[in-house]
């Protein structure tokens, strides 16, 4: 069983940076490609970035491509979001996944954290 943990949302103006955690726990918990989604209300869970388990390789939604960076510490099991310039659309709630390998596709993802709000005011 992995358990993810996100953490470094909050409340922030447009324009403004931001960085998100996300810690992983358990059996087998670097055994897997990790990927970060979000959702915002009557919105479907929309994929933003993820990370191959092995060289670090990064895939970027269109919309963030560019402000957003994914990254990893291994030594500390830890996946971060790296947020700069955001914008009032990217409100929403994110929230870390752990799959067998990178995906936008939220099914192909198998355990989840609890999520972390991101608000950013115009």
């Amino acid at each position: 069983q992995v358990h993810l943990a996100e953490s470094g949302g909050g409340l922030v103006q447009a324009g403004a940076s931001l960085r998100l955690s996300c810690a992983a726990s358990g059996r087998g918990s670097t055994n897997y490609a990790i990927g970060w989604f979000r959702q915002a209300p009557g919105n479907e869970r929309e994929f933003v970035a993820a990370i191959r388990r092995i060289g670090g390789n990064t895939y970027y939604a269109d919309s963030v491509k560019g402000r957003f960076t994914m990254f990893r510490d291994n030594a500390k099991n830890t996946v971060y979001l790296q947020m700069n310039n955001v914008k009032p659309e990217d409100t929403a709630i994110y929230y870390c996944a752990a799959g067998p390998g990178t995906s936008n596709t939220p099914t192909q993802y198998v355990y989840w954290g609890q999520g972390t709000q991101v608000t950013v005011s115009s």
